[in-house]
């Protein structure tokens, strides 16, 4: 079921109403959040609820198994039952979204083997590396001693498989969304004020922006090698612009629907095109991954604690591993090892964290050379843009070859109506910088003013959105 869709403005007030209906009995709230969560993710094939539910339940059992070892003191045992339940969840996530990826690439590296005969026709399960990732990071923290084990299975289940932010996330930790579904909440008028906002802001990003850029761009990609390199550029640009607006957008979506629930979930994206080097960039996209990675392998990996070799080394593995659990495809694992090579002189020059606060803190515009850094890292994220939404290697670097070619300095073609949404959509991202969201307007004394923005993004998105059927995302 799509935020975007008619069943889905059906589904949410029901759900809405019968979930208020039942304040203060926290065991009937957390079954409805289950149920309808099952029926919001059911409504694309009801078989793979045997999956997540499977998923939850292995999670849930081996939590209590960890922490019962723990207790006795046998922590063997314990690191056993973690391991066992780490390698069972990621031998389904590696059955259903790389089996193939991996059939096929050793079929083309040894063609007379006759591997192709393992090829399996399985349908990718939405959103299996994101419940997968959250229901690995509750056993990893019970191990770590950092959370108790639940022993409510109702409310495990719910934190696994809250629709919210089910198929896309932001992934969320054990340590903070699932003692939320133990506590019993009271109707927060203005906590679901600003979830309203929020969600009215991630339409507009996903809807009038993302979609209208996804028009443009996938015409030109479907015929790129008859294209001016400066129009691949635009495509570039937009495409930039498109998984920004159509991801960010559905975090925006599933945090404001969060928050009419009394529910919050963490911050997923902080105005990454504003960043002024490529690590500061990944501090600010998709921080709900980037932070598990950090947190699951990186560090335990040794983290920065380790020589400078060995930080590199880190770092390598964490891009590759954060390309491969984008999709089944080299294309992503060359975007994650370009990221990588892109953050390294960083590192060996010592610069990975000298940007942690908002460009412009204290200043309605950026410097000249803050400005200079921000252009120079948006093009460098667009150019891996560009290999990421390549299909092969081989289209990665024809459309790059093609986009630096001598038509690079020609006059492009460009939707200037689409370039309109993307600038205002720019404008209000930079001067709410320092807010969680591009709506978050309470410090705007004039309700004229606010309201006034609300009524535009609503007729824009009526009129000038595109309503496209599915996010980027959904195939991760």
């Amino acid at each position: 079921m799509l935020f975007t869709s008619a069943e889905f403005l059906i589904f949410l007030p029901i759900v809405f109403a019968l979930y208020w209906a039942l304040a203060c009995r926290l065991k009937w709230q957390n079954a409805l959040i289950v149920t309808a969560s099952y029926v919001f993710y059911g409504w694309w094939d009801w078989r793979f609820l045997v999956l997540i539910a499977f998923t939850s339940l292995c999670s849930f059992a081996f939590g209590l198994w960890i922490n019962g070892s723990l207790e006795r003191g046998d922590d063997r045992k314990a690191r056993w039952f973690n391991a066992l339940n780490i390698v069972i969840n990621i031998a389904i996530l590696v059955l259903f979204k790389y089996h193939n990826f991996f059939v096929e690439s050793l079929v083309g590296l040894f063609p007379r083997i006759g591997a192709e005969k393992l090829l399996l026709n399985l349908i990718l399960p939405v959103g299996i590396s994101f419940y997968t990732f959250q229901a690995l990071s509750y056993t990893i923290d019970v191990y770590r001693r950092k959370i108790e084990p639940t022993r409510n299975v109702v409310q495990f289940f719910a934190y696994v498989s809250f629709f919210p932010q089910l198929v896309a996330g932001p992934i969320e930790r054990a340590t903070q969304l699932l003692p939320q579904f133990g506590k019993v909440k009271q109707f927060d008028y203005s906590m679901a004020v600003d979830g309203v906002r929020q969600m009215l802001w991630g339409f507009f990003k996903k809807i009038v922006v993302a979609d209208n850029c996804a028009v443009f761009v996938d015409n030109i990609w479907g015929d790129f090698a008859g294209q001016h390199g400066s129009t691949l550029v635009v495509a570039a640009f937009l495409f930039s612009i498109q998984i920004y607006c159509d991801f960010s957008g559905y975090s925006d979506i599933a945090i404001g629907f969060a928050k009419l629930f009394g529910i919050k979930l963490m911050r997923n994206f902080n105005v990454p095109y504003f960043s002024r080097d490529i690590a500061e960039f990944w501090r600010r996209w998709h921080i709900s991954l980037t932070t598990w990675f950090r947190d699951y392998i990186y560090i335990p990996l040794g983290g920065s604690r380790v020589s400078k070799a060995k930080v590199m080394r880190n770092t390598l593995v964490i891009f590759l591993v954060s390309g491969l659990w984008h999709g089944a495809n080299w294309t992503f694992v060359a975007w994650g090892a370009y990221h990588a090579v892109l953050f390294l002189p960083l590192i060996i020059l010592g610069k990975n964290r000298k940007y942690t606060n908002v460009v412009a803190e204290s200043r309605a515009l950026p410097t000249i050379k803050e400005f200079g850094q921000m252009l120079l890292t948006f093009v460098l994220a667009m150019i891996g843009w560009a290999i990421f939404r390549s299909e092969t290697i081989d289209q990665a670097w024809d459309f790059l070859r093609c986009m630096f070619s001598k038509t690079l300095f020609t006059l492009p073609g460009m939707p200037l109506k689409t370039m309109l949404f993307v600038v205002i959509m720019l404008a209000v991202e930079w001067f709410q910088r320092k807010e969680e969201h591009g709506f978050a307007f309470d410090g705007v004394k004039s309700g004229v003013l606010r309201y006034a923005c609300y009524l535009s993004v609503l007729v824009m998105i009526f009129v000038f959105g595109v309503f496209n059927e599915t996010f980027i995302y959904f195939q991760f």
